[in-house]
């Protein structure tokens, strides 16, 4: 019996030693302890993640890609030249009897052209402004020529042709757009992407918690029944059990220590924390349980979210498709015409005397004879092409339209969700307190203290889970609307790489 005390009392010594060494390793790093609630955590995710970075850097490829649009359709100014061209070698000539005779040239030309180009994308149609000027030096004859036009305007017209610039007109700014709306859902997934991540980590430093917590109780209520154990009023079944609640309490706290550790690196690496020191998260109860109209959400989603502009553009591209495939079953004719003057001499500046009027106009045509009914079969896979992408969009509206009404509807049940898992968390903690108090003074068993235990943790993180599927729904929300509720504003951000 005696030997049996003294086991006894070095096991309860051990298992103590272990638990008075986390609590003081606890006491010297809480002072320490890095504090951060879902707002900070958020905060840090959209400012200095490397989710971030790689948002930013996909939104400012659009933005060059919108700005290298724009400056396809403003005037363009460019300068040719050849400066200098020399040329030694042995050609065939043709002689003015008609036979061709291999002579030796040797020269040394240039050349200059500057011309100011516009395209008209409505109609399609290129026009320029140009001045010229060529010189060549005849090194075997000693001789030099010039010739240049002073002022040439002209233009390009496709007929009947299929006009990619106006298309393009029109689809390229709904891209950029359609860039826009992402830039900013991309960041408020983010924001949910965080979220997931807090309450990952909160719902394992609970537990860790919990099982701190058990693990004293278990210890104390192991000290007493060793006193009752000694004066003869506990079974040695009911001390077995105590004794094993404690070694169930260590190796709970041992694993929620290691799945604590886990969620620790997960959340750092994910909002890029670089601070070794312990981190410590806030229960986020600022709640701001509002109602949501459900017609608001919804305009306020066609509004915001990139969809809208997709599905335009899917049916503008559609469209597209059909006229070009119908541009290419006819006649096609390209009108080019040009009027300038020109003039030659043996200096530069005789090109610029009394030059004489230059005129081009010329119809290019290109018709299909035969094509085996090719161009037919193009037409009609366009339209039956088009008719499917009209069917499938209307079919993604109707989806997107009722997302967001379940949405909110979901939102809207979570009220009475909180309010009663809040509730069962108080009733369940103080009956685990009374069930303690009663287990302590002999007037419950061990069995009874262990349900009231199960259902105090159950409540326990039943409560996070509820406050955690507010926040879960509440930055969904965010992320279908790109709307703040509470402030009733469009959400916006700006992009430091711009």
């Amino acid at each position: 019996m005696l030997k049996g005390n003294l086991l006894m009392k070095r096991f309860v010594f051990f298992v103590f030693s272990l638990f008075i060494g986390a609590n003081t390793l606890s006491a010297q790093t809480d002072s320490v302890k890095f504090v951060l609630s879902l707002e900070e955590v958020i905060d840090m995710a959209i400012t200095q993640s490397s989710a971030i970075k790689y948002v930013q850097n996909t939104n400012v490829n659009f933005y060059w890609r919108y700005r290298n649009y724009k400056t396809q359709f403003r005037p363009q100014l460019v300068f040719n030249s050849d400066l200098p061209n020399y040329r030694h070698t042995t050609q065939p000539i043709t002689q003015p009897d008609g036979s061709i005779e291999f002579k030796q040239v040797s020269n040394l030309t240039a050349s200059a052209n500057l011309s100011l180009n516009q395209s008209i994308p409505l109609l399609g149609t290129y026009i320029y402004a140009a001045t010229s000027a060529f010189g060549i030096r005849n090194l075997n004859l000693n001789e030099t020529g010039f010739s240049g036009s002073p002022f040439v305007i002209g233009f390009s017209q496709p007929l009947f042709g299929y006009n990619w610039m106006k298309w393009y007109k029109k689809t390229e700014p709904m891209v950029y757009d359609e860039a826009q709306k992402r830039f900013v859902e991309d960041i408020e997934q983010i924001s949910l992407n965080a979220t997931y991540r807090y309450f990952n980590f909160l719902s394992v430093q609970t537990n860790y918690l919990l099982a701190e917590n058990n693990l004293k109780n278990s210890l104390d209520n192991l000290k007493i029944s060793q006193t009752k154990r000694e004066l003869g009023q506990i079974s040695e079944n009911d001390y077995s059990r105590i004794e094993l609640s404690v070694l169930n309490a260590q190796k709970s706290l041992n694993q929620a220590s290691m799945e604590l550790k886990n969620a620790d690196f997960e959340l750092r690496s994910y909002i890029g924390l670089k601070e070794l020191n312990e981190l410590e998260l806030v229960i986020p109860l600022n709640m701001t349980l509002f109602e949501i109209n459900p017609e608001l959400a919804l305009a306020k989603a066609k509004e915001n979210r990139k969809e809208t502009t997709y599905y335009q553009r899917r049916l503008i591209n559609a469209d597209r498709e059909l006229v070009q495939a119908k541009s290419n079953t006819g006649v096609k004719a390209t009108l080019n015409g040009s009027f300038g003057l020109s003039n030659s001499g043996e200096s530069f500046a005789a090109v610029y005397e009394n030059p004489q009027k230059d005129r081009s106009l010329r119809v290019s045509l290109s018709v299909p004879i035969l094509d085996w009914g090719r161009s037919a079969s193009a037409v009609k896979l366009a339209e039956t092409e088009r008719e499917l992408t009209i069917f499938d969009v209307n079919k993604d509206i109707e989806e997107f339209d009722r997302e967001i009404i379940v949405q909110v509807e979901q939102f809207s049940l979570l009220k009475d969700q909180l309010q009663t898992a809040k509730e069962a968390d108080r009733v369940a903690g103080n009956g685990y307190l009374i069930a303690l108090r009663k287990f302590q003074n002999g007037e419950l068993s061990i069995t009874d203290l262990n349900i009231a235990l199960q259902e105090r943790d159950k409540a326990k993180r039943d409560y996070i889970f509820s406050i955690r599927a507010y926040w879960v729904a509440y930055y969904q929300l965010r992320i279908f609307t790109l709307y703040d509720f509470e402030r009733n504003s469009n959400i916006t951000y700006g992009n430091p790489m711009l």
